[in-house]
């Protein structure tokens, strides 16, 4: 049977209300045209923390992060005793080692950290026969081996640092300066913002020039690096550059009118960002403690480890047992007292617990309410800590979309802090390295500006099942068990 051909555009940090304005000014016509033929869904919600890499383990795996995994951007491996840290500035890079924070963000977040009983889209779309390709993007893993090509500037890098691990990914596999499963006439770049959307934008078109896959996804980031630079408001100028690389994409197959009556795309982001204006040090406003520190020579003696995940925080006691409960409860006093923090999560008795300066609520699975995608849980406490509002049996939030979802997920995952943290608006923790987006954007946090993404269909899910059984909210969850049920329908 005649199979379309399905290409994922992740765009990262494409803020709906942003693409919408770029649209309207006429400056990202392959993007409009997305819009004008596909179902469109502005309010697609986010994992939390709203930050990449937990998103790309939940976009490419179709899983929350207590299922695959990847925790946050940064975060505490209680086993080793150290931070992980995928990059979240070059300064935090510095501060952890190139060899440490390459081998964290190429490697063990694919092949450690990403549960492998939890299979990715490109796993599971290779074991059905399915040409895959993959563009830059944090989660990669499949079936196919690569062995490690290094060119151009990382090249000197990475032989520095010692970095010599093959992968195992899809079929067609283009990492930058690190991986490249076809020699391909296309400048290789990964570490330098900004010139990554052309990189993708080359080997997309060399891809569907050669016809190499079947299903793709082609991953667009230059987007957030520039909206952490110069705020979301100015990302029209990023979106529209996005757009050309897609129509560079779609040029070898006639243009992006051809492309799409005989392809099936996905557009979509994996967060949104928010103007920032203020910096929390989390680590200095807890200084009473042993904060454990990068690289720290004495692990043992630390008491607490500290994890921004800029809008957003993972603190963890790194003995519990010696704590107690009535050292958490310090801490959280200690925690709910720091300017910028806006709501605290964690467990306690199995269950969830939300403090917000509106109040406590607790929370666990049952049927006492329902949330938007069905979900029951049992509450007791003050609803409005989370800003809930119900009716007729459902628990909504305007503020912190599919919230109890989001907090339960975050906390249940295996690498999750003690407490998690939530900024307030305009606030941002200032990574290990000292860097913050301050006058820029930035994201993380349980609010709708981090956290709803852009979803649209085209030739693919509701856009051609109009009338199937679909979530009355959208998460980025719900993206791979539509890709695989395109191929399945083969």
């Amino acid at each position: 049977m005649f199979m379309t051909k399905l290409v994922l555009v992740m765009v990262d940090a494409l803020k709906p209300a942003m693409l919408e304005r770029a649209v309207a000014e006429g400056r990202a016509p392959a993007f409009a045209e997305i819009l004008r033929r596909g179902t469109y869904y502005p309010d697609c919600v986010s994992v939390f923390p709203s930050v990449t890499p937990a998103a790309a383990g939940s976009i490419t795996t179709g899983t929350m992060p207590d299922v695959h995994g990847v925790p946050s951007i940064c975060w505490y491996h209680r086993g080793e005793k150290r931070y992980v840290d995928y990059g979240s500035s070059g300064e935090a890079v510095r501060t952890f080692g190139v060899l440490r924070a390459l081998t964290d963000t190429v490697y063990n977040m694919n092949f450690d950290h990403l549960q492998r009983r939890t299979l990715t889209v490109f796993e599971q779309l290779d074991d059905m026969g399915v040409r895959t390709a993959c563009t830059p993007f944090l989660i990669f893993r499949g079936r196919t081996r690569h062995e490690l090509g290094v060119q151009g500037w990382l090249r000197r890098v990475a032989q520095a640092a010692n970095f010599r691990h093959p992968v195992y990914g899809p079929s067609e596999l283009f990492y930058g300066e690190l991986y490249s499963s076809q020699a391909v006439d296309c400048r290789p770049t990964l570490a330098r913002p900004g010139t990554r959307d052309p990189y993708s934008g080359c080997v997309g078109a060399y891809v569907e020039r050669h016809d190499l896959y079947d299903f793709m996804l082609f991953s667009l980031p230059d987007n957030d690096h520039h909206s952490h630079r110069f705020g979301p408001q100015a990302t029209v100028e990023s979106i529209a550059r996005a757009d050309h690389h897609l129509a560079e994409l779609a040029e070898p197959a006639g243009g992006i009118e051809r492309f799409l009556d005989d392809h099936a795309v996905v557009l979509m982001s994996d967060h949104a960002q928010v103007a920032v204006s203020k910096r929390v040090h989390l680590a200095a406003a807890l200084s009473d403690w042993q904060v454990l520190q990068p690289n720290d020579p004495d692990a043992d003696a630390a008491e607490l480890a500290v994890a921004p995940g800029a809008r957003s925080a993972m603190v963890y006691l790194t003995d519990p047992e010696r704590f107690g409960a009535r050292g958490m409860q310090r801490l959280l006093k200690q925690m709910r007292a720091i300017e910028g923090v806006e709501v605290l999560a964690w467990k306690e008795d199995g269950g969830a617990c939300v403090w917000s300066a509106q109040g406590e609520l607790r929370f666990r699975p049952g049927d006492t309410l329902r949330d938007r995608r069905g979900m029951g849980w049992d509450v007791e406490g003050e609803l409005a800590a989370l800003e809930l509002e119900t009716g007729d049996g459902i628990a909504v939030s305007r503020t912190y979309p599919d919230a109890l979802r989001r907090v339960w997920s975050a906390l249940s995952c295996g690498g999750a802090g003690d407490v998690l943290v939530s900024a307030a608006p305009g606030y941002e923790f200032t990574d290990w390295g000292g860097a913050d987006h301050v006058g820029g954007g930035s994201h993380g946090s349980l609010r709708h500006g981090d956290s709803l993404a852009t979803l649209a269909f085209v030739n693919c899910g509701p856009d051609v099942q109009p009338d199937g059984d679909w979530p009355a909210q959208w998460s980025i969850t719900d993206v791979a068990p539509i890709v695989l049920s395109h191929f399945e329908r083969r």
